[in-house]
């Protein structure tokens, strides 16, 4: 999604250091429990829900910044409605059956978690194996319909990055507020 301009850094490093620290703090906030996750699932415990929108504000908060000090570049990636569709079946099926997504069966992994290293591991793996071999059949007879254009938020609505910004920062916050006085 955007690349480092400077040579200081080895994006490897800073990508492996990121993740540690990601896992870290998905199991410090407690959604590396599979019974956090289902009751999430079952509406009764919005803990994944503000970790997400937190992670939301604080990465575009964190993006933009590092981009007007010209430390970063975006790069957007095209999409497609087929694609889209796809990884949403895909994510919603393996998060329904098994309690965990991809970034918290990690943390689950990480933390020694039986079911999530026995059943949700293999069950990861092959199912990407499962789909890089089925990609190139179904790349340009699916993925390629109806593609939507490399635009951002800002720009898909002819707006300036810093309105956009300053807007969903204040939904976010006006909805963790609202979460957290009613639930």
């Amino acid at each position: 999604m955007f690349k480092i301009k400077t040579k200081n850094f080895n994006p490897k490093i800073i990508g492996l250091l990121t993740g540690l620290v990601f896992g870290w703090l998905l199991q410090k906030g407690g959604v590396t429990d599979y019974n956090v996750l289902i009751n999430q699932l079952l509406l009764k415990d919005f803990t994944v829900f503000k970790i997400i929108l937190t992670a939301v504000l604080t990465g575009m908060i964190g993006i933009y910044f590092l981009k007007y000090r010209g430390l970063i570049q975006l790069h957007l990636k095209s999409g497609s409605i087929g694609s889209l569709i796809t990884g949403g079946l895909l994510f919603g099926v393996g998060f329904g059956l098994l309690g965990y997504c991809p970034g918290t069966l990690a943390g689950a992994v990480g933390q020694g978690s039986m079911d999530a290293l026995l059943a949700g591991l293999p069950g990861i793996l092959l199912g990407a194996a499962f789909y890089a071999r089925i990609y190139p059949k179904i790349q340009t007879s699916f993925f390629e319909k109806q593609p939507l254009k490399k635009l951002s938020i800002p720009e898909y609505f002819d707006l300036n990055n810093q309105i956009v910004i300053t807007a969903a920062a204040f939904i976010i916050l006006l909805v963790l507020f609202i979460i957290e006085i009613l639930i």
